[in-house]
């Protein structure tokens, strides 16, 4: 295996393309200024992480984050509030600055590296110090010291042996609560769902105990939300509410609940005429959680299974539709609990190629999931999974192998998944597949950054390539891709096709509309006269005063048009004809006054 060493890099995987690929031209723009004057401060590099801090609008300067590895940026973070097209200015000005300026970033150890060369007491004090000047960490702290003092699992059967101990009685309260207060917004009308955030969040609790190998305090938890809801139901289901939204992860949370509980048999009986009766009553079909209580782990055919039989079959008769759920949530729970042999023979058994595939990988058994994906990867959702998850052990070379198979399958991820590939094979130095892969994004979903970044890659292919990309954009529906369309066109200099695209467009300020206009005036402009008319007249025709503004901006295109023509009689008398017409309508005279300019 050939895994790039970060440390030995002696130049960060940025370039100025990547940066203008993931940004908006305001933003980039934007970037530029901040970093120009100097608003970028304090950067350091951490290993495989960037950390700066840039002077924005707001007393304390906004806090950058930016992950790579040799195949490029992985993640980007940034504590303002944009949540846009692309990255925002402090991520970018940051960027510059690395790109500009490298020699003037910071290296600093990593946290591992830090926490090596402390001893235990050293340890303890850094923390009372870190708790002293944030006490809000405490809770993280304690979580963390919880989870890793509780004892592992068995590995064999259910994993846990612990009885109901906590009081539901809390539980039974909020719930009642929840339920009445969503009764009386319904009272009132209400057309929201005005519960099931509330229910999920306490059901979450349930789930929590669960993940801690705790299901019989699971059950608890999940009795009780589930027999006071039916308790209400008929109240609710009067004024309109509905069980769709809940069903299923009531479901799915009774599922993982049983699985990871120690029930004897005559608490496994009660509990599924609970279900049943519960079914009747509030229409939840728990039909995945029965199946569950009826298999539980020592269901001969899934123990067959989990040994590695490769003849035995989970399902006598038709595979349930939930078959494919239970599954997942008996392999989170066998991961869990470390039962890795178990979990890659039920994924396989079971058809649970991402799952299966992704596991030999974190397992480091990376050969045998090169080798299996020939075979089993035939969606791009586990193309992408698989190779996710080798980028992140550090596997580049295999990742971008993976993902220039997956890319050529099916998938709705399939235009992330393609850019994705594109930016981790210029990181690696491959052009030829970033350029393919770009190509695929971009004939998926057309944009004109897409086109600006497949440009850049051509060379002197670019002409043939972009030949490709028009056809694409002329062939392709205008629906979700007018404004690429726009874009493009009048960046080639294609001004007929770009007043095609909006011909039909009738929206009255539109932005799209009046950039081709702008762009057209000096070619066509009797097509913009003709059509800033038809939008700018029956605005005022019908008194719409609040849109009085965009018909004098259409009619300051056809003023410009007209002089374009050295056409200035006809425009004057065109401006006295409406002024006849409209000259009681106040709002828009005055206006009209902006014309003179």
């Amino acid at each position: 295996m050939k895994v790039k060493n970060l440390g030995a890099m002696s130049t960060l995987p940025i370039s100025e393309a990547i940066i203008r690929h993931n940004s908006n031209a305001s933003s980039y723009s934007r970037g530029e200024q901040c970093y120009a004057r100097g608003a970028v401060a304090d950067l350091k590099k951490r290993g495989s992480l960037i950390q700066t801090a840039v002077e924005g609008s707001e007393v304390t300067p906004y806090q950058v984050s930016i992950c790579f590895d040799a195949g490029g940026i992985t993640s980007t973070y940034c504590t303002c509030p944009y949540n846009y097209d692309g990255w925002c200015k402090h991520i970018i000005a940051s960027l510059i600055y690395c790109l500009r300026e490298p020699e003037n970033i910071e290296e600093r150890p990593t946290l591992e590296q830090l926490l090596n060369r402390l001893d235990i007491v050293q340890t303890q004090r850094l923390l009372q110090e870190l708790v002293e000047n944030h006490p809000e960490i405490i809770d993280d702290i304690d979580e963390f010291v919880t989870l890793i003092n509780l004892p592992k699992p068995a590995a064999t059967k259910q994993p846990s042996t612990r009885k109901s101990k906590i009081d539901v009685s809390s539980f039974r309260s909020q719930v009642k609560r929840i339920l009445r207060d969503g009764l009386k917004e319904l009272e009132y009308g209400s057309e929201d769902d005005p519960f099931t955030d509330d229910l999920l969040a306490v059901m979450e609790k349930a789930r929590e105990f669960a993940e801690n190998g705790d299901g019989n305090n699971a059950i608890a938890i999940l009795e009780t939300i589930t027999a006071t809801y039916a308790e209400e139901w008929d109240e609710l289901c009067d004024y309109g509410a509905d069980d769709y939204s809940i069903a299923e992860p009531l479901d799915s949370a009774w599922t993982e609940a049983i699985l990871c509980a120690d029930m004897s048999q005559p608490e496994m009986v009660d509990l599924q005429m609970m279900l049943e009766s519960w079914q009747d009553e509030i229409s939840v079909d728990f039909s995945m959680s029965l199946e569950a209580l009826r298999q539980g782990w020592d269901y001969e055919p899934l123990q067959h299974i989990m040994q590695g039989d490769e003849t035995a079959q989970l399902w006598e008769e038709e595979r349930p539709s939930f078959a494919s759920d239970l599954t997942l949530i008996r392999l989170q729970i066998l991961e869990r609990q470390e039962r890795y042999s178990e979990y890659l023979h039920l994924a396989l058994a079971e058809g649970m190629s991402q799952q299966y595939l992704t596991q030999l990988v974190a397992l480091g058994r990376v050969d045998k999931a090169m080798s299996a994906a020939k075979i089993l990867m035939e969606t791009a959702k586990t193309g992408f999974a698989l190779a996710k998850i080798l980028r992140e052990e550090g596997y580049l070379e295999e990742a971008l192998e993976i993902a220039q198979t997956g890319i050529n399958l099916s998938g709705n991820c399939l235009y992330e998944f393609a850019n994705w590939t594109s930016d981790l094979a210029q990181g690696l130095e491959d052009n030829a597949t970033a350029l393919n892969a770009s190509i695929i994004a971009f004939k998926i979903r057309p944009s004109f950054r897409d086109y600006q970044k497949i440009e850049n890659l051509s060379g002197e292919t670019w002409l043939t390539v972009k030949e490709d990309l028009l056809h694409t954009l002329r062939t392709g529906s205008d629906w979700g891709i007018q404004d690429a369309k726009v874009d493009i066109f009048l960046h080639e200099g294609l001004i007929e096709e770009a007043m095609k695209t909006v011909e039909k467009d009738s929206y009255y300020g539109s932005t799209l509309l009046s950039r081709v206009m702008d762009a057209a005036i000096s070619y066509r402009p009797d097509w913009v006269i003709d059509k800033a008319r038809r939008l700018a007249e029956p605005i005022m025709e019908q008194g719409k005063a609040d849109r009085y503004d965009n018909a004098v901006m259409w009619l300051k295109k056809v003023q410009t048009a007209y002089f374009q023509l050295g056409q200035t009689a006809e425009w004057s008398a065109y401006r006295l004809q409406l002024e006849t017409a409209h000259g009681r309508k106040r709002k828009l005279m005055e206006l009209f006054k902006s014309l003179n300019k």
